[in-house]
């Protein structure tokens, strides 16, 4: 991944952990992608320097009966290419709703 340039679902993602979603399954839940999108991005996002992530506390995890979890934040160049990102892909997100809706079963 180049720097400078987000795709629409990287730009997803990085909204996504900007707007507090901030471990991968929730990502993949918020976001409707799937897994095998979902966590190769999260680590090419956090190699290009636009997330950082750390494993929360295994104590939490075990207390909670559940598998540990790696928290994403963005960093500053993170929040600099959603930015752009952002608007490059605001008419795409407009036009796009309309195409997610659920296909008729007429068509």
């Amino acid at each position: 991944m180049g720097k400078g340039f987000l795709t629409f679902a990287t730009t997803t993602i990085l909204n996504a952990v900007s707007n507090g979603y901030s471990y991968g399954f929730d990502i993949v839940d918020i976001s409707g992608m799937p897994s095998g999108t979902v966590y190769p991005a999260l680590r090419r996002l956090e190699d290009a320097g636009y997330l950082v992530s750390k494993w929360e506390n295994e104590r939490a995890a075990h207390a909670k009966n559940r598998p540990q979890r790696k928290y994403y934040e963005l960093t500053r160049s993170g929040r600099e290419a959603l930015a752009v990102a952002v608007k490059r892909y605001r008419l795409l997100d407009s036009s796009s709703q309309v195409r997610m809706r659920p296909k008729s079963s007429e068509a």
